[in-house]
């Protein structure tokens, strides 16, 4: 009788929301999931909710801050000791960038990519220089700190996957017409990470000195909106760089969780469905692409 190789998996800002329900539909598919979360408290009571529902067996808990190299070097020790190798990762850890101030008009700021009236933007949410920075280290640079430190362990897999959590908000439409950014993003041939860097010290640069507006980015929602962007351009260039790997990017959707103030259309279940649909493709399928949901969408 064949033996079933066991399959790993590592799951980031796992603790809650989205990122708790990969890890459940992933350990329920019988793969041994690391669930991980940079609050150690929070992510040992995920791990307790994931045992009483049976799957004690397929999840075990590692504290990281995505943001942090060291960190992210000491969880690549712990499934390199644990497993010897790893078949999936899934970047899911972010944040918004901003605080929401009035619950009942963020989703007005978010169906509309943060294109609304300075009166009602003001009103809904209130963003600062040091927000958005932390937003572009965590979703952004976190995915890619947390990415190159288990690619040594991904590369022992005979299929490995990477899911970069990304949104549609991230697509070039979320940018001005002509602004600079889209045209460095949607430059495909030479896109790059250096090119992805240069976006995201810029966007800084601008936010800093309040000119956002007319450098043409996108006002409200911007960090957000960048690092989205970014993470579907890095999505494109690993899957270049990496060409036996299966690496994609994906909204899940407009879901009910806290990165929304709970104001979204769908449930954490369904929301979770895209990212492990992905995560579980045959070998041989298609990479470096973005999905809506599970549709492949323009970047």
């Amino acid at each position: 009788m064949a033996v079933a190789i066991e399959r790993y998996a590592v799951v980031t800002g796992a603790n809650k929301g989205i990122g708790l329900e990969i890890v459940r539909q992933l350990a329920s598919a019988g793969i041994k999931v690391v669930l991980t979360a940079r609050n150690e408290q929070r992510g040992l009571q995920a791990l307790e909710t994931l045992k009483d529902l049976g799957l004690s067996d397929f999840v075990v808990f590692h504290q990281v801050d995505v943001a942090d190299a060291t960190s992210v070097a000491s969880l690549a020790d712990f499934v390199k000791s644990k497993f010897g190798k790893l078949d999936i990762l899934i970047n899911n850890a972010g944040i918004g960038g901003i605080v929401i101030e009035d619950n009942d008009l963020i989703s007005t700021v978010l169906l509309n990519r943060g294109v609304i009236p300075e009166e009602v933007a003001t009103k809904a949410v209130a963003q600062t220089y040091e927000l958005a920075k932390e937003c572009l280290q965590i979703n952004y640079y976190g995915a890619k700190i947390t990415t190159e430190s288990l690619m040594p362990l991904l590369q022992l897999s005979d299929s490995p996957r990477i899911v970069n959590v990304a949104s549609s908000l991230g697509q070039l439409e979320s940018f001005p017409k002509g602004s600079w950014a889209s045209g460095v993003f949607s430059d495909v041939d030479n896109l790059s990470e250096e090119k992805v860097d240069e976006v995201l010290s810029k966007f800084l640069i601008d936010f800093q000195q309040g000119t956002l507006e007319s450098k043409g980015w996108p006002k409200y929602l911007g960090a957000y909106i960048c690092s989205k962007a970014a993470m579907i351009a890095y999505t494109r260039i690993l899957a270049k760089k990496y060409p036996s790997f299966c690496i994609n990017s994906v909204c899940p959707g407009y879901v009910k969780t806290d990165i929304t103030s709970n104001t979204g259309f769908l449930t954490v279940e369904e929301g979770a469905a895209s990212p492990v649909k992905l995560a579980l493709l045959p070998n041989g399928s298609p990479s470096g692409l973005f999905y809506y949901r599970s549709d492949v969408a323009s970047f």
